[in-house]
C-alpha cells in the first residue's frame, strides 16, 4: 500500500536529499523549504530511514485538512483512528510547527491535539497513552500553514542524524546529516581523495568512510516504526542484512587537527561507526596545523568546518583573520587541482581567506545561518611576490 511521506532535512540540502532518495529508488513527488515529499510503501520508508544520510526524519502523513480555529484541528485529530497505528500502552509526544498560521497559540494547538488523541483512545477502549516528552515511543507531528493542518506519524524515533556512533566529541560537533549533505554538494564520491584539515570529532571522514565501505548510516540504531502496529520485522531485517557494496579502499581519506584530542576522538569514532580497526588505519589521522596541511593526491576535495570566534585561538594564530589568511595561502600554494570548501557562519570569511569563491551556498546549522564557500584551486593561483624596488 502506498503512503505519502515527508522527509525534513537541514535547510539548503533539499536538492542533494532529492538526488539521494532518487538514487535509493524512492519516488520523490514534491519539495518544500526544509524537506522533500515522496510516495511509497512501508519498505520505502524503512529504506529512507536506514540508508538516507541527509534526511532528519521520515514522517508518514495521516491526514490533511483546512482549518480556521484550534477546534477545527481538534475535530480533525479526533476523527483519526489512532489505535489502528499504535497501542494505548505506548507513550507518545506531540510536536507542532507552524508557518504563518493565524492561530494565536501553538502550545494550545499542541494540547488540543493531545486531548483529541487521548479522547479517541478512551472512547475506543477506556485507556489512553501516557505522555513522555523525553523518550516517547510514538511521536505525532503537526504542521500548520496559513490554511491547512497536516498530521504525521514519525517513523524515525530519534533524529536520523543520531547514527549511534558518536561518543568522543570536541566542542560543537557538526551534525552527521549536514556533513553528508555538504560532501554531496562538494561533489565528493567514494574513490576520490578527501581531506578534512580541521576534523574535530571526525564527522566528515566518518561519513565518507561509511559510504566507501557501504555501511548504511542507520544500520546499528533503532527506529520509531518498530513501535507501530504495521511494523514488518522481516522486511526491516532483510534491509539491514543485505550485502554491502564496497566502493573502494580508505587510503584516500585523511583527517587532521591541531588538537591531539580531536585526532583521538576521530579514531575512536571511526571504530564505533563500524569501520574495522585494521581498515581504519588506512585513513590518515594526524595532528597538524591546517595552515601546513598537504594534499594526498593530485586532485580531490578538501572540506573544513573551522571553529568559530575566539575558539580560533586554539589553532595557534593570534586571531582568525591571520589564521584564515595563512590557511588560504596554503591552499593557493599546495592545492592546485582541488576543490576546497569551507563551511562557516562567518560571513566575512571571503575577505579573510583572500580567495574568490566559485560558489556560495546558503545552509543552516540548526537555526544558525551559514555559508558553504567553494574554492576551485588552479595552477598559478598563488600570488607571486612583487619584484623588489631599487
Amino acid at each position: 500500500m502506498s503512503e505519502h511521506y515527508f522527509a525534513p532535512c537541514p535547510r539548503g540540502l533539499e536538492p542533494p536529499l532529492t538526488e539521494e532518495l532518487t538514487e535509493l529508488g524512492i519516488n520523490v513527488t514534491w519539495h518544500a523549504p526544509g524537506g522533500v515529499g515522496f510516495e511509497g510503501t512501508l519498505a520505502d520508508a524503512y529504506r529512507a530511514n536506514v540508508e538516507s544520510r541527509i534526511a532528519s526524519r521520515v514522517l508518514m502523513r495521516i491526514a490533511k485538512a483546512r482549518y480556521r480555529t484550534v477546534e477545527d484541528i481538534f475535530q480533525m485529530a479526533l476523527a483519526i483512528p489512532w489505535w489502528q497505528w499504535f497501542s494505548a500502552d505506548n507513550t507518545m509526544r506531540i510536536d507542532v510547527t507552524a508557518s504563518k498560521s493565524p492561530l494565536k497559540s501553538i502550545d494550545f494547538a499542541t494540547l488540543r491535539i493531545k486531548d483529541a488523541v487521548c479522547d479517541g483512545f478512551r472512547k475506543k477502549g477506556g485507556t489512553r497513552p501516557d505522555i513522555d516528552t523525553h523518550a516517547p515511543q510514538v511521536r505525532i507531528f503537526a504542521f500548520l500553514d496559513p490554511e491547512q493542518c497536516t498530521l504525521y506519524l514519525d517513523t524515525s524515533g530519534e533524529p536520523l542524524f543520531k547514527r549511534g556512533w558518536r561518543l568522543d566529541t570536541v566542542e560543537a560537533p557538526l551534525r552527521e546529516n549536514l556533513a553528508a549533505g555538504i560532501l554531496r554538494l562538494a561533489g565528493w564520491r567514494p574513490g576520490r581523495a578527501l581531506i578534512d584539515p580541521m576534523c574535530g570529532s571526525g564527522t566528515f571522514v566518518v561519513e565518507a568512510a561509511q559510504m566507501t565501505l557501504g555501511i548504511a548510516p542507520g544500520s546499528t540504531r533503532t527506529f520509531g516504526f518498530s513501535m507501530l502496529k504495521n511494523y514488518d520485522r522481516s522486511a526491516f531485517e532483510e534491509l539491514i542484512n543485505k550485502p554491502r557494496v564496497v566502493a573502494g579502499g580508505l587510503e584516500l581519506l585523511s583527517a587532521s587537527d591541531v588538537s591531539g584530542d580531536a585526532v583521538l576522538a576521530t579514531r575512536a569514532n571511526l571504530i564505533r561507526a563500524g569501520i574495522p580497526e585494521a581498515q581504519s588505519h588506512a585513513i590518515a589521522a594526524k595532528q597538524i596545523d591546517a595552515r601546513f596541511v598537504r594534499p594526498n593526491a593530485k586532485e580531490g576535495v578538501l572540506v573544513a568546518n573551522p571553529p568559530y570566534g575566539e575558539r580560533i585561538a586554539v589553532r595557534g594564530a593570534d586571531d582568525d583573520t591571520t589564521f584564515f589568511a595563512e590557511f588560504g595561502n596554503n591552499l593557493k600554494a599546495r592545492f592546485a587541482g582541488w576543490e576546497c570548501l569551507v563551511f562557516t557562519s562567518d560571513m566575512a570569511l571571503q575577505r579573510k581567506i583572500h580567495l574568490a569563491p566559485k560558489r556560495r551556498t546558503p545552509l543552516f546549522n540548526g537555526a544558525i545561518e551559514c555559508r558553504l564557500y567553494q574554492f576551485s584551486m588552479v595552477e598559478g593561483s598563488a600570488r607571486k611576490e612583487k619584484p623588489a624596488t631599487a
